[in-house]
């Protein structure tokens, strides 16, 4: 019997549309306001690529998973810390059916690095925190290279994302998200690809320098600071 590859499985993503759309994005929804700018620069994109986005807040994959359009969600799988998400078996579980998610090692990068490949060779989509954990202070750092490393080593572009008012909305350490359904904002930007030469190191630093010129687009109560192509 043929084994079924759960990342690329229509049946399974079925199943997984369902958790997600029917179930995952109504609640966060309707717990945060959500407002979500720069949709037209997903014109053209297509899989595979690779999400690079801040993280502060546990609200930031389902937001990014229920912000993009389904014909870039569909398939898009989520790294998550191999030391928590995957160590038991109910949140494995869980992490699996909503994220689609495959297992990154936070105190040891690069060691998984050859399913992450493996994943964007079959066309499946990669959604990456390169800071390599919640931020505590909501202010990004500098993004680790794996995911700039992992995008030169197969041509495959990065879309870069800022979430704002995510960690303000819930911030580390808390399970639920404040009352009030505060705004919180998704802020996409054009795909990127890196330059010929470019180590993983610049274009990791190129990477994080635009998902801070995003995150600074948008205010806390998730307007644009300036006119910005794509707004809704």
């Amino acid at each position: 019997m043929t084994k079924v590859d759960r990342f690329t499985s229509p049946t399974i993503a079925g199943v997984r549309f369902v958790a997600q759309r029917g179930l995952l994005r109504p609640l966060v929804w309707r717990l945060v306001k959500v407002t979500v700018h720069g949709t037209d620069e997903l014109t053209g994109l297509d899989a595979p690529f690779i999400v690079v986005a801040n993280h502060s807040s546990h609200l930031d994959a389902p937001l990014i998973i229920g912000g993009l359009p389904r014909r870039l969600s569909r398939f898009l799988a989520a790294g998550a810390a191999a030391d928590y998400f995957f160590d038991v078996r109910w949140r494995k579980w869980l992490t699996t059916l909503f994220f689609n998610a495959f297992a990154i090692e936070r105190n040891s990068e690069g060691k998984r690095s050859g399913s992450s490949r493996a994943l964007l060779e079959r066309k499946v989509p990669l959604l990456i925190f390169p800071e390599g954990g919640r931020s505590k202070t909501g202010v990004i750092g500098r993004f680790k290279p794996g995911a700039a490393a992992l995008s030169i080593a197969t041509r495959v572009p990065c879309l870069p994302i800022a979430l704002v008012g995510a960690n303000l909305a819930m911030p580390r350490g808390v399970n639920w998200p404040k009352r009030g359904r505060l705004p919180v904002a998704i802020v996409f930007g054009s795909p990127m690809s890196p330059a010929t030469g470019e180590t993983a190191d610049e274009f990791s630093g190129r990477l994080t320098d635009e998902v801070r010129r995003l995150h600074a687009s948008v205010d806390p109560a998730s307007r644009p600071v300036h006119a910005q192509k794509g707004t809704t």
